[in-house]
């Protein structure tokens, strides 16, 4: 069995990635690990570069900087870049991890057991995982209907799939349709840290991407915004990789006390109170489970 890893990267350290961590803490698992490197404007081809792993293979690419934002399906230049680097992998498996996505370690094993497990099973096409969204500070989790809680990450490299936009793969099914993946669990976790970077970073990427997403200004992001409901400590241990780079704040992430909630917090508080009442479940998902 061989194992491919993916991304893609642009400024990622411009813009705040932990890029450097999510590569390392995957290296262990793959044989090889693809990078499709966009044109960037700082040190994140040097960085890459300095980890120096004859498994990393970087795959220069360009942006469609023209892609509208005004389609049914937006961010498709993330989608294009991710295919670029999945359509480059050659393992039986391919791993898609994402610029602020870290492994633990201790889970390494168990994705392995699962690929191995799956591998002579076509129902299987891909392997889920279970998402921590770190939120403010390494000690904070934000947890609602709101912030996906399974994905899909890992896709079998023997069927026709791609993605229109980064989150998620789609496999062809003909000429002109597509459906999301049939996936088992990988009885994992991806360790999301997007949300913890300075908010200075956190702005300069939201200002390079709006052009792919919307044709419209957004306001400027403040951690402090948010429904103090969904915010929950986190008890585990952090990936070896990513400890480096945390910051040191102690405690929980502290929401603004005035903050107000939006009208989707509103509906995500209504729904949280479902769950915790009647043992809901309001995953949203892009794949279908295979039992």
């Amino acid at each position: 069995m061989k194992i491919s890893g993916f991304t893609f990267l642009r400024n990622g350290q411009r813009f705040g990635y932990p890029f450097v961590a999510s590569i390392r803490s995957v290296l262990p698992l793959v044989d090889e690990f693809v990078v499709a490197l966009g044109p960037c404007e700082d040190d994140t081809e040097t960085m890459l570069r300095a980890i120096d792993d004859r498994k990393i293979r970087i795959v220069p690419t360009q942006w469609n900087e023209g892609i509208r934002p005004d389609y049914s399906v937006k961010g498709f230049v993330y989608g294009q870049q991710k295919s670029m680097a999945l359509f480059n992998c050659s393992g039986d498996w391919a791993f898609y991890v994402e610029a602020d996505e870290v492994i633990h370690e201790n889970d390494l094993p168990k994705i392995r057991a699962a690929m191995e497990r799956h591998l002579n099973d076509p129902r299987v096409e891909a392997l889920a995982f279970d998402f921590l969204h770190f939120y403010g500070n390494a000690n904070t989790i934000a947890w609602s209907p709101g912030w996906y809680r399974s994905e899909a990450r890992i896709i079998r490299n023997t069927i026709p799939a791609w993605s229109s936009e980064s989150l998620f793969f789609n496999v062809v099914v003909g000429h002109k349709r597509s459906r999301y993946p049939r996936a088992a669990q990988a009885g994992a976790t991806i360790y999301h840290y997007g949300w913890v970077r300075p908010a200075r970073e956190m702005n300069l990427k939201s200002e390079a991407s709006l052009k792919y997403w919307r044709n419209r200004a957004s306001a400027a992001v403040d951690y402090a915004q948010i429904d103090a409901a969904v915010l929950k400590p986190f008890a585990g241990t952090h990936p070896k990789a990513v400890q480096e780079w945390l910051p040191k704040d102690k405690g929980l992430f502290q929401a603004d006390p005035n903050h107000k909630l939006t009208r989707r917090e509103r509906k995500h508080r209504r729904m949280l109170w479902l769950e915790k009442t009647f043992g809901l479940r309001f995953n949203k998902r892009h794949y279908r489970p295979v039992r």
